[in-house]
């Protein structure tokens, strides 16, 4: 009788028996851009609502160290953590689905790899060796691998159970070959039932004859075992699920078990993908090559999530906002903003609209160029319920954006500045209402007479990369009784993320606030500016962090909150002081109702009754009390503690 492989194993350090790591590696085949970081995240939440502690980590097969010196139109947004790594998108993904807090080190590329190894060529550490691709560069790989899924990134003690592990780009890639070969031999060092290959690739179907094909993902799976991978489940990206032939036949050609096969069809937003691969038993395939009988864990929960997701479904009462930005073009240059606007959105039973506004279109001299480029773009801002800029670099498009700012000062549409966007309603007000016409930010004009943002002391004019003020950096609230202080719960600080190089000139402050402006945010010292606000105007806030990057679907970002409120004339209701209200509000667990119970109510009635508390349907029963302090004491976990988890 063959004896049962023990998920458990003996350190000889400790003395004692420690559970094996499980690893799950997500590859993508065919095309790119097929959503392997949404099925990463989505997996690991189905293994969490299973009970299980899970980490991730990306693999970025470019050379780049990082991806803080990437241009937004090169590889969408630079996603900034805690620990101030500057990092791939997909990385924002595995934290808003999964509720968890990653390091730099989670996110792996060639560069750093290559760095490593030569560091440790230089130290002597290969004793003379020829130093190679196999077996140093591919060691080095499944070092960091093993070293990094040790590391809790959920608040609690200890490692997590599963590990999962995105492998970016295309099979077939030049770059990725050594992680590949890596892979490899990690799935064999690992040991069977601790190592499950998912392989994302794409069914297309062809509209001349309206068949669903299978042979580009015949060709991307041998060309994965052609490598030494054999995947253990297919996800196949498709525009409709597969039918019942075309699984038996890929089942049939790539080896893999019929059941094996699931369907990631087009759906209307992303938080499905977690329930399709629910309702394809996802969970059960993963626990079976994982060696972790279903029998042992319970079935995923994903109760709120559903009912999140049905309640976004079913919004049709729009909210307009103007995002005025340099990169317009590529909606991913501002993910997690328009994650963040999405999550308020939802909680507040709006629909979220965006209109994109392209902030040199504003200028005067587009005006001449292009008029109905420009006449298009007054036309979005002017249609939009509330305007947000956010983070930038350069001076394209900054007449724009201060343009912008303008417009929603004087005819008192709610603002909401984030970093570049917070400066740049500073250098307009002291232009608009201060009468200094040549303010400016040393960014734009190092020669500036004005200089009402400068550039940071410590930054560095010469390396780009990883010489911001970067990272989880604490605010303190000088005035309570703000609009700013009441969004973040009248906490005395918070702790927020930040990714900048200049800064609001202190010298230059009381000059502003004499004239009206109030600085409520401020750093320990007193004299870095966090927060600005327009204490007579119904919504104008700039903040020099970037708080989208800690946004939840389950807890949207206070000021993200603060913006879709205030556009959609709730913003009172949001501030005030009782903590149901509060939480009802921000569908935070058993308070996300659910409106097809109430086919009867018109839209209006419904987000009234939800607004002022009065929905008392939830899908798993009536709220529980909720007291004052229970609810500080969520907010500290998520803004006053910068290791903390997010609620």
């Amino acid at each position: 009788m063959v004896e049962e492989q023990s998920s458990e194993k003996w350190n000889e350090e400790t003395g004692k028996k420690e559970k094996k790591m499980k690893y799950v590696v997500v590859t993508g085949g065919v095309v790119s851009g097929l959503g392997k970081g949404v099925t990463a995240s989505s997996i690991g939440l189905i293994l969490k609502a299973c009970g299980l502690r899970v980490t991730a980590i990306k693999i970025d097969p470019y050379l780049n160290t990082d991806a803080g010196t990437m241009s937004p139109f090169e590889h969408g947004e630079v996603f900034v953590l805690d620990d101030g790594g500057e990092v791939d998108l997909d990385l924002g993904n595995y934290e808003r689905f999964l509720d968890i807090k990653l390091t730099r080190d989670n996110n792996i590329t060639t560069g750093k790899i290559y760095q490593s190894v030569i560091d440790r060529e230089r130290k002597g550490d290969y004793l003379g060796k020829t130093v190679q691709v196999v077996p140093h560069v591919t060691d080095a790989i499944q070092e960091w691998i093993e070293r990094v899924a040790l590391v809790p990134v959920d608040g609690q003690e200890g490692p997590a159970d599963v590990c999962v592990i995105e492998l970016g780009g295309t099979i077939g890639d030049i770059e990725s070959m050594p992680f590949i070969e890596a892979l490899g031999q990690f799935s064999c060092n690992v040991g069977p039932g601790n190592f499950c290959l998912i392989h994302v690739s794409l069914v297309p179907v062809l509209n001349v004859v309206g068949e669903q094909k299978t042979k580009p993902t015949q060709h991307s799976v041998r060309g994965l075992r052609g490598l030494g991978l054999t995947p253990d489940i297919l996800a196949c990206r498709s525009a409709m699920a597969l039918d019942e032939n075309v699984k038996e036949k890929l089942s049939q050609f790539c080896h893999v078990p019929a059941e094996n096969i699931i369907t990631l069809y087009d759906v209307p937003n992303i938080w499905h993908i977690p329930l399709l691969l629910r309702d394809q038993m996802a969970h059960k395939a993963i626990l079976k090559v994982l060696d972790l009988p279903s029998v042992g864990w319970k079935e995923p929960e994903l109760g709120q999530w559903t009912s999140r997701t049905e309640l976004a479904d079913m919004l049709d009462e729009p909210v307009r906002i103007a995002m005025v930005g340099k990169y317009t073009v590529l909606s991913d240059s501002y993910l997690s903003v328009l994650k963040a606007l999405f999550h308020a959105s939802v909680s507040l039973h709006r629909k979220l609209v965006v209109n994109w506004v392209p902030a040199s279109d504003l200028e005067d001299a587009t005006r001449k160029e292009n008029p109905e480029s420009h006449k298009s773009a007054w036309n979005l801002l002017k249609d939009a319920d509330a305007v947000l800029v956010p983070g930038g670099f350069g001076d394209r498009g900054v007449e724009g954006k201060i343009l912008a700012a303008k417009y929603a000062r004087e005819n008192r549409v709610p603002y909401l500045g984030i970093c570049l966007g917070m400066q740049i309603a500073v250098i307009e007000y002291a232009r608009s209402v201060l009468g200094i016409q040549d303010a400016n930010s040393t960014e734009f004009d190092p020669n500036t007479r004005n200089p009402f943002v400068i550039f940071m002391p410590e930054g560095s004019k010469t390396h780009m990369g990883g010489t911001m003020r970067l990272g989880s950096r604490r605010t303190f609230f000088p005035v309570k009784d703000c609009k700013s202080a009441k969004l973040y719960d009248n906490l005395s600080f918070i702790d927020e993320r930040h990714r900048h190089r200049y800064e609001v000139n202190p010298d230059m402050v009381s000059e502003l606030e004499n004239a009206g402006m109030l600085f409520t945010g401020k750093d320990e010292t007193g004299e870095r500016m966090e927060i600005v606000e327009l204490p007579n105007h119904p919504f104008f806030i700039g903040v020099q962090f970037h708080p989208e990057f800690k946004s939840r679907p389950a807890k949207p970002s206070p000021p993200f909150l603060g913006l879709i409120a205030a556009a959609t004339g709730h913003l009172d209701v949001l501030l005030q002081p009782s903590p149901v209200t509060k939480l009802k509000m921000r569908s935070k667990g058993c308070c996300i109702p659910r409106m097809k119970a109430h086919p009867c109510r018109c839209k209006k009635e419904r987000a009234h009754a939800s607004l002022n508390g009065l929905y008392s349907e939830h899908v798993n029963g009536p709220p529980s009390a909720i007291s004052s302090e229970h609810l500080k004491g969520k907010m500290n976990g998520v803004y006053s503690n910068g290791n903390g988890i997010h609620y």
